[in-house]
């Protein structure tokens, strides 16, 4: 009972986050912009990011299942720094129209999400192994970012 209550505060937890960067939507200033030929559709963004953010709760679960939030301390505060950047970027990008600082907002996250996977590897290999599809899509979305930036500036 008690694993499953901590994995519905995960959920939870994830899900705020996500919410919180949820209230800035790409509108027609996205629309106007310039994009690679490359870019996904919007459609795809909701089933992705909700799979994601899924997984990203799961593993946090699994860590803290492991090992306990306490002993796990540092990897849960690159953790917590990891949403708070992802929610970020989708202001800085969408609420504020600053593809550059959403650039270099997304690059931390990167490297935030490199590290905590290494950090989450050596507690729980499939909590690490779980992370790596946000570290791929993120790394996508910071390429088309940059693309974004680059042929609009």
């Amino acid at each position: 009972m008690k694993s499953t209550l901590v994995l519905l505060l995960f959920i939870i937890f994830v899900f705020t986050a996500a919410f919180a960067g949820s209230r800035f939507l790409p509108g027609e200033w996205y629309r106007n912009l310039q994009k690679p030929p490359w870019t996904p559709p919007n459609w795809l963004f909701g089933p992705v990011w909700t799979i994601l953010y899924i997984m990203i709760a799961f593993s946090g679960w699994m860590v803290c299942r492991e090992s306990g939030f306490t002993a796990a301390l540092f990897p849960f505060i690159i953790y917590l720094l990891q949403l708070i950047l992802n929610a970020m970027w989708t202001w800085l990008f969408f609420g504020l129209h600053k593809p550059a600082i959403a650039f270099l907002d997304i690059s931390a996250l990167w490297l935030c999400i490199l590290f905590l996977i290494i950090l989450f590897w050596q507690i729980s290999k499939p909590a690490g192994i779980l992370l790596i599809p946000y570290l791929i899509w993120v790394t996508y979305a910071a390429t088309l970012n940059y693309f974004l930036y680059k042929l609009n500036s």
